[in-house]
Protein backbone atom coordinates (compact mmCIF):
# COMPACT_ATOMS: atom_id res chain seq x y z
CA UNK A 1 0.00 0.00 0.00
CA UNK A 2 1.42 3.09 -1.31
CA UNK A 3 0.57 6.95 -1.84
CA UNK A 4 0.44 7.74 -5.08
CA UNK A 5 1.74 11.09 -6.03
CA UNK A 6 4.05 11.26 -2.76
CA UNK A 7 7.21 12.89 -3.01
CA UNK A 8 9.87 13.30 -0.80
CA UNK A 9 10.55 16.75 1.16
CA UNK A 10 13.66 18.36 -0.49
CA UNK A 11 16.44 20.67 1.41
CA UNK A 12 15.72 24.47 -0.46
CA UNK A 13 18.08 27.28 1.39
CA UNK A 14 20.43 27.50 3.71
CA UNK A 15 19.71 30.84 6.32
CA UNK A 16 23.13 31.61 7.73
CA UNK A 17 23.25 34.55 9.87
CA UNK A 18 22.40 33.83 13.39
CA UNK A 19 25.41 33.58 15.95
CA UNK A 20 23.57 31.10 18.19
CA UNK A 21 21.58 28.56 18.55
CA UNK A 22 18.12 29.07 16.44
CA UNK A 23 15.46 29.06 19.25
CA UNK A 24 12.09 30.44 17.05
CA UNK A 25 11.02 30.38 13.40
CA UNK A 26 7.94 31.45 11.74
CA UNK A 27 6.57 32.02 8.10
CA UNK A 28 4.31 34.92 6.90
CA UNK A 29 1.08 34.90 6.23
CA UNK A 30 2.64 36.88 2.67
CA UNK A 31 4.46 33.86 1.60
CA UNK A 32 7.34 36.54 1.18
CA UNK A 33 9.49 36.40 4.70
CA UNK A 34 10.91 33.46 7.13
CA UNK A 35 11.31 35.06 10.87
CA UNK A 36 13.77 33.29 13.33
CA UNK A 37 14.50 34.23 16.71
CA UNK A 38 17.91 32.72 18.62
CA UNK A 39 20.19 32.87 21.91
CA UNK A 40 22.12 35.64 20.19
CA UNK A 41 19.32 37.87 20.97
CA UNK A 42 18.68 38.86 17.57
CA UNK A 43 15.48 38.69 15.33
CA UNK A 44 16.30 37.95 11.68
CA UNK A 45 13.75 38.39 8.67
CA UNK A 46 14.99 36.14 5.83
CA UNK A 47 13.32 37.42 2.65
CA UNK A 48 11.99 34.71 0.70
CA UNK A 49 12.46 36.46 -2.85
CA UNK A 50 16.04 35.34 -4.82
CA UNK A 51 18.98 36.80 -3.56
CA UNK A 52 16.77 39.52 -1.48
CA UNK A 53 18.82 40.46 1.65
CA UNK A 54 17.92 39.63 4.90
CA UNK A 55 17.24 42.43 8.20
CA UNK A 56 18.66 41.40 11.98
CA UNK A 57 16.77 43.35 14.27
CA UNK A 58 18.07 44.03 17.56
CA UNK A 59 16.75 45.51 20.78
CA UNK A 60 16.10 42.24 23.56
CA UNK A 61 18.66 42.21 26.26
CA UNK A 62 18.85 38.25 26.53
CA UNK A 63 17.49 35.10 24.27
CA UNK A 64 14.70 35.36 21.94
CA UNK A 65 12.37 32.29 22.98
CA UNK A 66 9.47 32.41 21.16
CA UNK A 67 8.29 34.39 17.91
CA UNK A 68 5.07 34.63 15.65
CA UNK A 69 4.13 36.68 12.92
CA UNK A 70 0.39 38.35 13.15
CA UNK A 71 -1.97 36.52 10.98
CA UNK A 72 -2.31 40.19 8.70
CA UNK A 73 1.88 39.80 8.50
CA UNK A 74 2.14 42.95 9.39
CA UNK A 75 3.34 42.83 12.63
CA UNK A 76 5.75 39.80 14.95
CA UNK A 77 6.06 39.00 18.28
CA UNK A 78 9.10 37.91 19.92
CA UNK A 79 9.11 36.95 24.01
CA UNK A 80 12.55 37.02 25.66
CA UNK A 81 14.63 35.96 28.62
CA UNK A 82 14.56 39.45 29.56
CA UNK A 83 10.94 39.39 30.75
CA UNK A 84 9.54 41.46 27.80
CA UNK A 85 7.30 41.21 24.73
CA UNK A 86 8.44 43.10 21.25
CA UNK A 87 6.56 44.18 18.29
CA UNK A 88 8.06 44.14 15.78
CA UNK A 89 7.52 45.70 12.01
CA UNK A 90 9.24 43.40 9.58
CA UNK A 91 9.93 45.83 7.34
CA UNK A 92 13.58 47.57 6.51
CA UNK A 93 12.99 50.24 9.68
CA UNK A 94 12.56 47.16 12.31
CA UNK A 95 10.13 49.14 14.22
CA UNK A 96 9.57 47.89 17.42
CA UNK A 97 7.56 48.85 20.54
CA UNK A 98 7.94 46.50 24.10
CA UNK A 99 6.10 46.06 27.40
CA UNK A 100 7.49 44.10 30.47
CA UNK A 101 5.10 41.21 30.18
CA UNK A 102 6.80 39.17 33.71
CA UNK A 103 8.33 38.64 36.60
CA UNK A 104 10.83 36.15 34.40
CA UNK A 105 11.69 34.85 31.58
CA UNK A 106 9.19 34.90 29.10
CA UNK A 107 8.79 31.31 27.30
CA UNK A 108 6.35 31.88 24.27
CA UNK A 109 3.92 34.62 22.68
CA UNK A 110 0.84 33.80 19.91
CA UNK A 111 -1.45 36.29 18.37
CA UNK A 112 -5.27 35.44 18.60
CA UNK A 113 -6.32 34.23 15.49
CA UNK A 114 -8.01 37.82 15.30
CA UNK A 115 -5.01 39.08 15.85
CA UNK A 116 -6.66 41.58 18.85
CA UNK A 117 -4.94 39.57 22.05
CA UNK A 118 -1.48 38.23 22.45
CA UNK A 119 -0.83 35.19 24.80
CA UNK A 120 2.64 34.61 27.01
CA UNK A 121 3.58 32.21 28.82
CA UNK A 122 6.63 32.83 31.83
CA UNK A 123 9.09 31.30 33.77
CA UNK A 124 6.95 32.92 36.27
CA UNK A 125 4.31 30.21 36.67
CA UNK A 126 1.39 32.24 35.08
CA UNK A 127 0.09 32.89 31.60
CA UNK A 128 -1.18 36.10 30.52
CA UNK A 129 -3.43 37.68 27.99
CA UNK A 130 -2.65 41.01 26.47
CA UNK A 131 -4.66 43.92 24.33
CA UNK A 132 -2.48 43.55 20.98
CA UNK A 133 -3.63 47.90 19.78
CA UNK A 134 -2.97 49.12 23.42
CA UNK A 135 -0.63 46.71 24.19
CA UNK A 136 -1.82 46.34 28.10
CA UNK A 137 -3.04 43.25 30.42
CA UNK A 138 -6.05 42.32 30.39
CA UNK A 139 -5.87 39.17 32.55
CA UNK A 140 -3.81 36.21 33.99
CA UNK A 141 -4.36 32.71 34.74
CA UNK A 142 -2.35 31.02 37.34
CA UNK A 143 -2.74 27.66 38.15
CA UNK A 144 0.59 25.93 37.07
CA UNK A 145 2.87 25.03 39.89
CA UNK A 146 6.19 25.47 37.79
CA UNK A 147 7.42 27.50 34.81
CA UNK A 148 4.94 27.41 31.78
CA UNK A 149 6.49 26.29 28.46
CA UNK A 150 4.08 27.92 25.77
CA UNK A 151 0.56 28.65 25.51
CA UNK A 152 -1.40 29.02 21.99
CA UNK A 153 -5.04 30.28 21.77
CA UNK A 154 -8.26 27.87 19.68
CA UNK A 155 -8.93 29.24 16.38
CA UNK A 156 -12.45 30.53 17.62
CA UNK A 157 -10.40 32.35 20.72
CA UNK A 158 -12.91 30.48 23.04
CA UNK A 159 -9.94 28.45 24.58
CA UNK A 160 -6.25 28.41 25.72
CA UNK A 161 -3.82 25.60 25.58
CA UNK A 162 -0.73 25.68 27.99
CA UNK A 163 2.16 23.47 29.01
CA UNK A 164 5.10 23.32 31.54
CA UNK A 165 7.65 21.99 34.11
CA UNK A 166 4.87 20.62 36.15
CA UNK A 167 4.01 18.05 33.27
CA UNK A 168 0.79 19.30 32.75
CA UNK A 169 -1.32 20.69 30.06
CA UNK A 170 -4.25 22.79 30.75
CA UNK A 171 -7.24 23.91 29.09
CA UNK A 172 -8.52 27.31 29.56
CA UNK A 173 -12.19 28.99 28.86
CA UNK A 174 -10.94 32.46 27.83
CA UNK A 175 -14.52 33.48 29.22
CA UNK A 176 -14.66 32.57 32.85
CA UNK A 177 -10.67 32.33 33.08
CA UNK A 178 -11.10 29.03 34.69
CA UNK A 179 -8.80 26.12 34.22
CA UNK A 180 -11.96 23.99 32.75
CA UNK A 181 -9.07 20.42 31.88
CA UNK A 182 -5.57 19.34 32.78
CA UNK A 183 -3.83 16.69 31.10
CA UNK A 184 -1.23 15.46 33.23
CA UNK A 185 0.35 12.00 31.10
CA UNK A 186 4.08 13.21 31.33
CA UNK A 187 6.75 11.73 32.49
CA UNK A 188 8.82 15.25 32.10
CA UNK A 189 8.16 18.59 31.36
CA UNK A 190 5.03 19.11 28.50
CA UNK A 191 7.30 21.40 25.65
CA UNK A 192 4.52 22.56 23.52
CA UNK A 193 1.47 22.46 22.54
CA UNK A 194 -1.17 23.75 19.90
CA UNK A 195 -4.60 23.15 18.64
CA UNK A 196 -5.64 21.32 15.55
CA UNK A 197 -7.04 23.67 12.91
CA UNK A 198 -10.42 22.56 13.77
CA UNK A 199 -10.56 23.33 17.61
CA UNK A 200 -11.04 20.47 18.46
CA UNK A 201 -8.15 18.61 19.28
CA UNK A 202 -4.74 19.36 20.85
CA UNK A 203 -1.83 17.96 20.56
CA UNK A 204 1.60 18.61 23.18
CA UNK A 205 4.93 17.38 23.12
CA UNK A 206 6.86 16.17 26.02
CA UNK A 207 10.55 16.16 27.36
CA UNK A 208 10.05 12.49 27.33
CA UNK A 209 10.14 12.21 24.07
CA UNK A 210 6.22 11.66 23.27
CA UNK A 211 3.88 13.71 21.43
CA UNK A 212 0.02 13.17 22.37
CA UNK A 213 -2.95 14.32 20.61
CA UNK A 214 -6.27 14.59 22.54
CA UNK A 215 -9.88 14.84 21.48
CA UNK A 216 -11.05 18.07 23.66
CA UNK A 217 -14.84 16.94 23.28
CA UNK A 218 -14.02 13.11 24.66
CA UNK A 219 -11.35 14.02 26.88
CA UNK A 220 -9.78 11.07 25.27
CA UNK A 221 -6.12 10.55 24.11
CA UNK A 222 -6.63 9.48 20.27
CA UNK A 223 -2.90 9.38 19.35
CA UNK A 224 0.62 8.35 20.69
CA UNK A 225 3.36 8.96 19.03
CA UNK A 226 6.73 8.00 20.47
CA UNK A 227 9.21 8.17 17.65
CA UNK A 228 11.78 10.29 19.00
CA UNK A 229 14.87 9.08 21.25
CA UNK A 230 15.19 12.29 23.21
CA UNK A 231 13.01 15.63 24.10
CA UNK A 232 10.91 17.28 21.38
CA UNK A 233 10.92 20.83 21.67
CA UNK A 234 8.97 21.98 19.11
CA UNK A 235 6.04 20.73 16.54
CA UNK A 236 3.81 21.94 14.13
CA UNK A 237 0.38 20.76 11.90
CA UNK A 238 0.54 21.08 7.91
CA UNK A 239 -2.19 23.17 7.54
CA UNK A 240 -4.32 20.16 5.63
CA UNK A 241 -4.23 18.50 9.16
CA UNK A 242 -2.81 15.53 7.47
CA UNK A 243 0.74 15.40 8.88
CA UNK A 244 3.09 17.01 11.92
CA UNK A 245 6.37 17.94 11.81
CA UNK A 246 8.49 17.63 15.00
CA UNK A 247 12.03 18.87 15.95
CA UNK A 248 14.16 17.27 19.10
CA UNK A 249 17.20 16.79 20.89
CA UNK A 250 18.15 14.03 18.83
CA UNK A 251 18.99 16.08 16.08
CA UNK A 252 16.27 14.90 13.69
CA UNK A 253 13.34 16.36 12.13
CA UNK A 254 10.64 13.66 12.10
CA UNK A 255 6.81 13.79 9.71
CA UNK A 256 3.92 11.99 10.98
CA UNK A 257 1.00 10.99 8.68
CA UNK A 258 -1.88 11.62 11.13
CA UNK A 259 -4.31 10.08 8.90
CA UNK A 260 -2.33 6.26 9.28
CA UNK A 261 -0.96 7.23 12.10
CA UNK A 262 2.64 6.67 11.38
CA UNK A 263 6.36 7.91 11.05
CA UNK A 264 6.96 8.45 7.20
CA UNK A 265 10.02 10.65 7.05
CA UNK A 266 13.16 11.54 9.16
CA UNK A 267 15.02 14.68 7.87
CA UNK A 268 19.04 14.90 9.08
CA UNK A 269 20.12 18.68 8.58
CA UNK A 270 20.96 20.00 11.60
CA UNK A 271 23.76 19.05 13.94
CA UNK A 272 22.78 19.32 17.60
CA UNK A 273 19.33 19.37 18.73
CA UNK A 274 16.18 20.69 16.56
CA UNK A 275 14.65 23.15 18.60
CA UNK A 276 12.22 24.35 16.31
CA UNK A 277 10.07 23.77 13.55
CA UNK A 278 7.28 25.44 11.20
CA UNK A 279 5.28 24.79 8.20
CA UNK A 280 4.36 27.76 6.18
CA UNK A 281 0.92 29.05 6.23
CA UNK A 282 0.28 27.42 2.30
CA UNK A 283 2.06 24.07 3.97
CA UNK A 284 4.34 23.78 0.93
CA UNK A 285 7.19 24.41 3.09
CA UNK A 286 8.57 24.49 6.45
CA UNK A 287 11.56 25.24 8.25
CA UNK A 288 13.59 23.91 11.13
CA UNK A 289 16.10 25.73 13.35
CA UNK A 290 18.72 24.40 15.75
CA UNK A 291 21.68 24.51 18.08
CA UNK A 292 23.51 24.49 15.10
CA UNK A 293 22.65 28.06 14.00
CA UNK A 294 21.66 27.18 10.87
CA UNK A 295 17.89 27.74 9.54
CA UNK A 296 16.65 25.06 6.96
CA UNK A 297 13.98 25.96 4.32
CA UNK A 298 12.76 22.35 3.33
CA UNK A 299 10.12 21.78 0.27
CA UNK A 300 7.28 19.90 1.62
CA UNK A 301 6.20 17.88 -1.36
CA UNK A 302 4.55 14.59 0.26
CA UNK A 303 1.52 16.76 0.66
CA UNK A 304 1.37 16.75 -3.72
CA UNK A 305 -1.84 14.54 -3.26
CA UNK A 306 -5.24 15.51 -1.21
CA UNK A 307 -6.37 12.26 1.23
CA UNK A 308 -9.61 12.87 -0.20
CA UNK A 309 -7.71 10.93 -3.93
CA UNK A 310 -5.96 8.79 -1.56
CA UNK A 311 -9.23 7.31 -0.57
CA UNK A 312 -10.61 7.06 -4.03
CA UNK A 313 -7.89 4.63 -4.87
CA UNK A 314 -8.20 2.09 -2.32
CA UNK A 315 -10.50 0.63 -4.59
CA UNK A 316 -8.08 0.06 -6.86
CA UNK A 317 -5.14 -1.26 -4.41
CA UNK A 318 -3.66 -4.69 -5.63
CA UNK A 319 -3.16 -5.71 -2.09
CA UNK A 320 -6.55 -7.43 0.21
CA UNK A 321 -4.63 -5.93 3.47
CA UNK A 322 -6.39 -2.81 4.60
CA UNK A 323 -4.01 0.13 5.24
CA UNK A 324 -3.16 1.28 8.69
CA UNK A 325 -5.82 3.12 10.23
CA UNK A 326 -5.99 6.02 12.79
CA UNK A 327 -8.46 3.42 14.47
CA UNK A 328 -5.55 1.11 14.85
CA UNK A 329 -3.83 3.36 17.58
CA UNK A 330 -6.97 4.85 19.71
CA UNK A 331 -7.23 3.70 23.14
CA UNK A 332 -10.35 1.61 23.35
CA UNK A 333 -11.06 2.31 27.08
CA UNK A 334 -12.16 5.66 28.94
CA UNK A 335 -8.96 7.74 28.97
CA UNK A 336 -8.92 8.95 32.74
CA UNK A 337 -5.41 10.65 32.22
CA UNK A 338 -3.22 8.29 33.77
CA UNK A 339 -0.59 6.06 31.95
CA UNK A 340 -2.24 3.54 29.57
CA UNK A 341 -0.50 0.01 29.38
CA UNK A 342 -0.72 0.49 25.56
CA UNK A 343 1.46 2.81 23.52
CA UNK A 344 2.41 3.16 19.82
CA UNK A 345 5.85 2.94 18.87
CA UNK A 346 6.75 3.78 15.23
CA UNK A 347 10.02 2.41 14.32
CA UNK A 348 12.48 5.59 13.28
CA UNK A 349 14.91 2.95 11.71
CA UNK A 350 13.00 0.46 10.11
CA UNK A 351 13.96 1.28 6.56
CA UNK A 352 17.10 -0.90 7.18
CA UNK A 353 14.84 -3.86 7.89
CA UNK A 354 13.10 -3.02 4.63
CA UNK A 355 16.53 -2.77 2.82
CA UNK A 356 15.51 0.99 1.46
CA UNK A 357 18.59 3.31 1.70
CA UNK A 358 19.12 6.87 3.00
CA UNK A 359 18.28 9.28 0.33
CA UNK A 360 21.02 12.40 0.54
CA UNK A 361 19.32 16.07 -0.47
CA UNK A 362 22.32 18.43 -0.22
CA UNK A 363 24.41 18.06 3.23
CA UNK A 364 21.26 16.49 4.76
CA UNK A 365 19.67 13.17 4.57
CA UNK A 366 16.12 12.12 4.08
CA UNK A 367 14.87 8.76 5.51
CA UNK A 368 11.54 7.72 4.11
CA UNK A 369 9.64 5.51 1.49
CA UNK A 370 11.22 5.38 -1.72
CA UNK A 371 10.81 3.23 -4.59
CA UNK A 372 8.20 2.27 -7.43
CA UNK A 373 5.54 1.21 -4.78
CA UNK A 374 6.56 -2.40 -4.31
CA UNK A 375 8.23 -1.67 -1.76
CA UNK A 376 6.76 -0.94 2.09
CA UNK A 377 7.11 2.82 3.44
CA UNK A 378 10.29 3.34 5.67
CA UNK A 379 9.33 4.94 8.98
CA UNK A 380 7.06 1.48 9.82
CA UNK A 381 3.75 1.45 10.81
CA UNK A 382 2.28 2.20 13.67
CA UNK A 383 2.00 -0.53 16.00
CA UNK A 384 0.71 -1.03 19.07
CA UNK A 385 2.82 -2.63 22.01
CA UNK A 386 2.50 -3.76 25.33
CA UNK A 387 4.05 -1.18 28.05
CA UNK A 388 4.12 2.19 27.86
CA UNK A 389 7.99 2.47 26.63
CA UNK A 390 7.09 0.62 23.47
CA UNK A 391 9.50 -2.39 25.11
CA UNK A 392 6.14 -5.48 24.95
CA UNK A 393 6.17 -7.25 21.95
CA UNK A 394 2.54 -8.50 22.62
CA UNK A 395 -0.11 -7.01 20.88
CA UNK A 396 -3.65 -6.76 21.63
CA UNK A 397 -6.72 -7.08 19.20
CA UNK A 398 -8.74 -4.12 19.44
CA UNK A 399 -12.80 -3.07 18.41
CA UNK A 400 -12.02 -1.05 15.44
CA UNK A 401 -13.92 2.02 14.53
CA UNK A 402 -15.40 2.87 10.99
CA UNK A 403 -12.70 2.97 8.49
CA UNK A 404 -15.04 5.58 6.10
CA UNK A 405 -14.12 8.34 7.98
CA UNK A 406 -11.51 10.64 6.22
CA UNK A 407 -10.59 12.75 9.31
CA UNK A 408 -8.24 11.58 11.52
CA UNK A 409 -9.44 13.06 14.80
CA UNK A 410 -13.21 12.80 14.22
CA UNK A 411 -14.89 10.65 17.36
CA UNK A 412 -18.16 9.63 17.00
CA UNK A 413 -19.78 11.02 20.41
CA UNK A 414 -23.36 11.52 22.12
CA UNK A 415 -24.13 7.90 20.90
CA UNK A 416 -24.78 4.85 23.99
CA UNK A 417 -21.90 2.68 23.61
CA UNK A 418 -23.44 -0.64 22.58
CA UNK A 419 -25.34 0.98 19.57
CA UNK A 420 -21.75 2.94 19.03
CA UNK A 421 -20.02 0.20 19.46
CA UNK A 422 -22.31 -2.33 17.39
CA UNK A 423 -22.46 0.42 14.22
CA UNK A 424 -18.66 0.87 13.88
CA UNK A 425 -18.88 -2.93 13.62
CA UNK A 426 -21.17 -3.24 11.03
CA UNK A 427 -19.46 -0.44 8.83
CA UNK A 428 -15.88 -1.77 9.42
CA UNK A 429 -17.21 -5.11 7.98
CA UNK A 430 -19.18 -3.35 5.15
CA UNK A 431 -15.53 -1.40 4.33
CA UNK A 432 -13.79 -4.66 4.65
CA UNK A 433 -16.54 -6.55 2.28
CA UNK A 434 -16.57 -3.25 -0.25
CA UNK A 435 -12.36 -3.75 -0.29
CA UNK A 436 -12.55 -7.34 -0.60
CA UNK A 437 -14.63 -7.04 -3.08
CA UNK A 438 -13.16 -4.42 -5.25
CA UNK A 439 -10.14 -6.03 -5.01
CA UNK A 440 -11.66 -9.28 -6.09
CA UNK A 441 -13.01 -7.14 -8.84
CA UNK A 442 -9.45 -5.81 -9.97
CA UNK A 443 -7.97 -9.84 -10.13
CA UNK A 444 -10.48 -10.60 -12.46
CA UNK A 445 -10.45 -7.81 -14.29
CA UNK A 446 -6.31 -8.44 -14.47
CA UNK A 447 -7.03 -11.90 -14.98
CA UNK A 448 -9.44 -11.46 -18.12
CA UNK A 449 -7.17 -8.79 -19.61
CA UNK A 450 -4.10 -11.23 -19.35
CA UNK A 451 -6.33 -14.36 -20.94
CA UNK A 452 -7.43 -12.00 -24.07
CA UNK A 453 -3.90 -11.28 -24.50
CA UNK A 454 -2.52 -14.73 -24.51
CA UNK A 455 -5.81 -15.56 -26.91
CA UNK A 456 -4.79 -13.18 -28.94
CA UNK A 457 -1.15 -13.64 -28.95
CA UNK A 458 -2.12 -17.75 -29.64
CA UNK A 459 -4.16 -16.75 -32.65
CA UNK A 460 -1.25 -14.51 -34.21
CA UNK A 461 1.08 -17.13 -33.92
CA UNK A 462 -1.85 -20.17 -35.46
CA UNK A 463 -1.84 -17.69 -38.00
CA UNK A 464 2.13 -17.44 -38.67
CA UNK A 465 2.20 -21.04 -38.51
CA UNK A 466 -0.80 -21.54 -41.14
CA UNK A 467 0.80 -18.75 -43.39
CA UNK A 468 4.28 -20.37 -42.96
CA UNK A 469 3.15 -23.94 -43.74
CA UNK A 470 1.02 -23.00 -46.76
CA UNK A 471 4.29 -21.64 -48.18
CA UNK A 472 6.00 -24.21 -47.24
CA UNK A 473 3.61 -26.64 -49.19
CA UNK A 474 3.35 -24.40 -52.44
CA UNK A 475 6.93 -24.68 -52.30
CA UNK A 476 7.09 -28.47 -52.03
CA UNK A 477 4.27 -28.80 -54.73
CA UNK A 478 6.57 -26.79 -57.02
CA UNK A 479 9.69 -28.58 -56.49
CA UNK A 480 7.52 -32.00 -56.58
CA UNK A 481 5.46 -31.40 -60.00
CA UNK A 482 8.53 -29.90 -62.00
CA UNK A 483 9.54 -32.44 -65.33
CA UNK A 484 12.82 -34.12 -64.45
CA UNK A 485 15.18 -33.95 -67.51
CA UNK A 486 17.74 -37.21 -68.32
CA UNK A 487 20.17 -36.85 -70.06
Amino acid sequence: YCLKGREDPTLERHFKGHKDAVTCTDFNPNRKQLASGSVDMSLMIWNLAPKARAFRFVGHQDVITGLQFSPSGNLVATSSKDRTVRLWTPSMKGESTVFKAHTAPVRSVAFSHDSQRLVTASDDKSVKVWSVHRQCFVYSLNQHTNWVRCARFSPDGRLIASCGDDRTVRLWDTSTKHCINCFTDYGGSATFVDFYSSGTCIASSGADSSLKIWDLRTNKLIQHYQVHSAGINSFSFHPSNNYLISGSSDSTVKILDLLEGRLIYTLHGHKGAVITVSFSRAGDLFASGGADSQVLMWRTNFDTKSYQDVLQQHSRRSTPDPPPHVTDIHPRGPHLHHPQPTAIQAAANSYHSNGLPPQHVGSSRVEGWMGDGSASRAGATARSQTGADGRGRGRRKEEEEERGQTHPLEVLSGQPSGLDSTLRHIVQQLDILTQTVSVLEERLTLTEDKLKECLLHQSHILSDVQSSGGRRRTESEETDGSPVHFT
